[in-house]
């Protein structure tokens, strides 16, 4: 048996359940995944699909860095997670100075709302959806008054990144964050589609093609301006 016959394949899976995807020298893009629940300071059970802060940040500080990327898509399909691991992925993302286009496959939901809002233009699949609803704390509460100023200063917190970096007044947004009676024995609201558009949530419908379209679209007027 010759040794090319007894050579392992080439495996392109990444420590982060990425794949390698195919360079293009005109327009490099980089895939950023958003899957699963969002983990923060304390480990989720094995079982769940979850998104590490720890593992995306220093990705998109290694992207800011690299020159040879020209563009970041970032691919959603959240149903949120840890408020403060998801505010800090959507304030990394909104501080890259590169081109980035977010696009909500199957859901973004709670904490997933900032990160999606937080490039340079947003898609959402028609059929996709985003739950809005306020910021929860789960287990044990000692002290409530100082608990639900801590709450409400989060919410706070998510209200003024949503409103600052989409078409979405606070007023509205809040609206549909305390509607009662569309989900069943909570507080909040889901939008689908269109809906997330026509309310000013995201800039626009469209799956991969468009978002990829838009992108490069962006990366070459950048690189004009750049040139020019």
């Amino acid at each position: 048996m010759s040794d090319t016959q007894n050579q392992e394949p080439e495996v392109l899976l990444e420590d982060y359940g990425t794949t390698n995807l195919p360079v293009s020298e005109t327009a490099p893009v980089h895939c950023l995944t958003i899957i699963g629940q969002i983990e923060g300071h304390m480990l989720l059970p094995q079982n769940n699909k979850t998104t590490k802060y720890e593992h995306i940040i220093p990705q998109l500080v290694a992207l800011e860095q690299d020159a040879d990327v020209k563009g970041v898509l970032i691919v959603l399909n959240t149903a949120g997670g840890d408020v403060e691991s998801g505010l800090a992925i959507a304030e990394a993302i909104r501080g890259l100075s590169k081109p980035k286009v977010s696009i909500v496959m199957g859901g973004g939901h709670s904490i997933g709302v900032p990160i999606a809002v937080a490039s340079d233009y947003s898609f959402i699949a028609p059929s996709a959806s985003m739950t809005i609803h306020p910021v929860r704390l789960t287990g044990m509460v000692i002290g409530v008054p100082a608990t639900m100023e801590y709450i409400e200063r989060m919410q706070d917190r998510v209200v003024a990144f949503v409103t600052e970096n989409s078409r979405i007044d606070e007023e509205t947004f809040r609206s549909l964050m305390l509607t009662v009676g569309e989900l069943s024995q909570d507080i909040g609201s889901v939008v689908v589609g269109r809906k997330a558009v026509e309310c000013g949530l995201i800039d626009a419908v469209g799956s991969i093609r468009e978002a990829m379209q838009k992108l490069n679209e962006m990366i070459e007027e950048r690189e004009a301006d750049t040139n020019g």
